[in-house]
């Protein structure tokens, strides 16, 4: 659609493509993501997840299932463009460096663990600012938008608390990436597709 599926179309169109998939499903998923947030951090035991989610709603409206709609947006962008473009880009460069095909496991699976590690370190901050802006109470707002969230955060904590947890968030994303971008190749081959 944009243009970036050849392996010589330029990387901002591959980084552009990745984001545009990304914008497009978490404005989708949003809802989902609050209501996962808000059974994942309920103090209340006696709560059930619909009483979660109809306190939201009778207290926020429609609108409530948006809330850090905007990060969750710009998290999805920057995550699927660094993952794609991050994969793709490696590929090229891996494929230089050893003289394997751009289809072969090696290649992929390189390719993906790079690409892991650089989602992690694009992504953490907006993870950051997306699970506080998440996980305000349904009845007060403690943030006023996510630059606001961001201002608050490193006003409490400094710039690098932005990447707190960055090893776990690494051990989530580097496996996740190499299988999800590996089945991708597989499922891309065996259908008879060019490879990413």
């Amino acid at each position: 659609m944009v243009g970036a599926g050849s392996p010589d179309s330029p990387w901002y169109l591959k980084f552009f493509a990745g984001a545009l998939t990304g914008g497009v499903g978490s404005v989708v998923g949003n809802p989902f993501d609050v209501c996962k947030t808000l059974a994942q951090t309920n103090t209340d035991k006696t709560l059930s997840l619909g009483g979660l989610v109809g306190g939201m709603y009778r207290d926020q409206g429609i609108a409530g299932f948006y809330r850090g709609v905007q990060v969750n947006i710009l998290r999805a962008c920057v995550l699927n463009a660094t993952k794609m473009g991050v994969y793709d880009v490696t590929k090229g460069y891996v494929t230089q460096a050893t003289g394997w095909s751009r289809k072969d496991v090696k290649t992929s699976f390189a390719a993906a663990f790079v690409a892991g590690f650089f989602m992690t370190v694009t992504v953490a901050p907006s993870d950051m600012i997306r699970t506080k802006l998440m996980n305000q109470p349904t009845d007060a707002k403690l943030y006023d938008g996510f630059v606001d969230c961001a201002k608050k955060t490193i006003a409490e904590g400094g710039v690098l608390s932005l990447w707190r947890g960055f090893i776990p968030i690494w051990a989530r994303f580097a496996p996740q990436a190499t299988i999800q971008l590996l089945m991708i190749e597989v499922i891309y081959n065996a259908a008879g597709f060019k490879g990413i």
